[in-house]
């Protein structure tokens, strides 16, 4: 089975995150496999790095004939059975230059978008039920929409030295990962630690929000209980860290981070988006808020602790390992591939 796997996709993000991981796996599968995704070198370096057969590409949006004419000739050299594109741009790309007759074109939708650019897809794959009932409601045929959900590693770090970061040892820590983006709703959360005097916040990130949300900790008070980390490479150190992880999104697809919180058995408590709500039984496998409301959002992180913490834990590290695991994962792809291969 031969299968080219196309990104275009931003510097950092979930999404971008997870291709790296299951192209990674795949790697170490029967499968024969190349990639072509946008040229992040540091995205690029950790494919080549994982024995990843790798191409990268410009995905302009303008004048860039590159692109489309290397893929062209990649698909048509490689030869491969399934052409699995992710999100809009490489989707779009893909439908012009996959031969007819020619390889199975699989797109691979990370979020409710339009299907604009996936109409010329065999296939689509949505990561959550969600979101395949959503691609159904729009009047794709139900044989042809597919759910595979994502994986996270569960690899396990020690701790960070919270001297270095200027954090109290005994402090209640609490972890925030993602994008500075007004979607992530980091602005409801530094509302929410206003509301808990003892709290303190890590948050690893960077993006557009980041001046105003430093802003919005001056104006609150709270600008010593919180550290602005940056892009972090070892996540599960940070998870090892903290004691309660928060997710504030206002618009959350899947939220790989719940399922991350699960894997490194620390408490969740997230915002009711689309994702989380799906993933999450209150007071099961971790806690639910309303979106943007600080005042709920606070009274949930304050129950995360004692018994109520470690049977959190206890069920989310259960419902990883049963469902979100890599090689369940994995395996449900392989099954898939060789499903649309028929």
């Amino acid at each position: 089975m031969k299968v080219l796997q196309v990104m275009s996709g931003a510097e950092r993000g979930g999404a971008e995150e997870f291709f790296v991981r299951l192209a990674a796996a795949f790697s170490q599968t029967s499968l024969s496999q190349k990639v072509v995704i946008r040229d992040y070198r540091e995205r690029v370096d950790e494919l080549v790095g994982s024995g990843v057969e790798t191409e990268a590409l410009p995905f302009s949006r303008w004048f860039d004939w590159r692109t489309p004419f290397t893929l062209k000739k990649i698909i048509e050299e490689w030869e491969p059975d399934v052409v699995l594109s992710w999100m809009s741009r490489a989707t779009e790309i893909c439908s012009r230059v996959i031969p007819r007759p020619g390889p199975v074109h699989v797109g691979r939708m990370g979020g409710y978008y339009r299907l604009k650019y996936f109409g010329k897809c065999h296939h689509l794959i949505g990561n959550t039920m969600g979101m395949v009932r959503y691609i159904g409601e729009l009047g794709w045929p139900k044989n042809n929409v597919h759910y595979l959900p994502n994986f996270v590693s569960s690899s396990r770090s020690p701790a960070l030295d919270r001297g270095l970061l200027t954090t109290p040892p005994d402090a209640p820590l609490l972890l925030a990962l993602g994008r500075l983006h007004t979607n992530k709703a980091f602005d409801v959360l530094l509302d929410a630690l206003a509301l808990l005097p003892d709290h303190w916040l890590w948050i690893a990130g960077s993006g557009p929000e980041e001046r105003a949300l430093r802003i919005q900790a001056r104006k609150l008070g709270i600008e010593k209980r919180i550290r602005f980390l940056g892009w972090r490479q070892d996540v599960a150190r940070l998870f090892a860290s903290a004691d309660v992880f928060v997710c504030s999104s206002r618009t959350e697809p899947l939220g790989n981070v719940v399922i991350e919180s699960w894997a490194q058995e620390v408490p969740v408590v997230a915002a009711a988006a689309a994702g989380p709500t799906e993933l999450i039984t209150h007071e099961v496998n971790g806690l639910l808020c309303p979106i943007n409301d600080a005042s709920q959002m606070a009274q949930a992180i304050s129950k995360t602790h004692g018994s109520m913490a470690q049977s959190l834990c206890a069920e989310g590290l259960q419902k990883y390992q049963k469902f979100f695991s890599e090689q369940i994962v994995v395996d449900k792809y392989l099954q898939f591939f060789d499903l649309v291969k028929q």
